[in-house]
């Protein structure tokens, strides 16, 4: 074997290895959070990356030939599809779960508070200036 070879062995491996220990993370942040919303976004951050780089390892090691673009195909649907399903499972759990405030607040109460205060307020400087917001 020659040295790019090795180099090629080597990088290859490495990549795996990293996308070994990413799915170690995962798995230990899945059982780690008791929270539905905090499993999801760590296997779906997970197996992004995880599937990412440990294919990105196997392309290096195939070299480039057409297994290597398959390879980095899925790749790419990965990246797409990963989040979009996890985010539409994630909006499903935020739409059905009505004891969701006790577990974190939601960015439309959020909002809707901000938009009372600010009406509030609002009605405040009329009533005392007699001049529209």
């Amino acid at each position: 074997m020659g040295f790019i070879e090795w180099v090629r062995f080597i990088v290859g491996v490495g990549l795996l290895i990293a996308g070994l220990l990413i799915f170690v993370v995962e798995l230990y942040g899945v059982f780690k959070f008791k929270y539905v919303l905090n499993r999801m976004h760590t296997a779906a951050m997970g197996d992004t990356m995880g599937l990412g780089i440990s294919l990105l390892g196997l392309i290096v090691l195939c070299g480039l030939n057409f297994t290597s673009l398959k390879m980095g195909l899925i790749i790419v649907f990965l990246w797409l599809a990963s989040p979009v399903s996890s985010h539409l499972i994630a909006r499903l759990e935020v739409t059905i779960n009505e004891e969701l405030e006790a577990y974190c607040e939601l960015p439309e109460e959020r909002a809707a508070k901000e938009t009372t205060d600010a009406e509030e307020k609002c009605i405040k400087e009329v009533e005392k200036e007699g001049v529209g917001c």
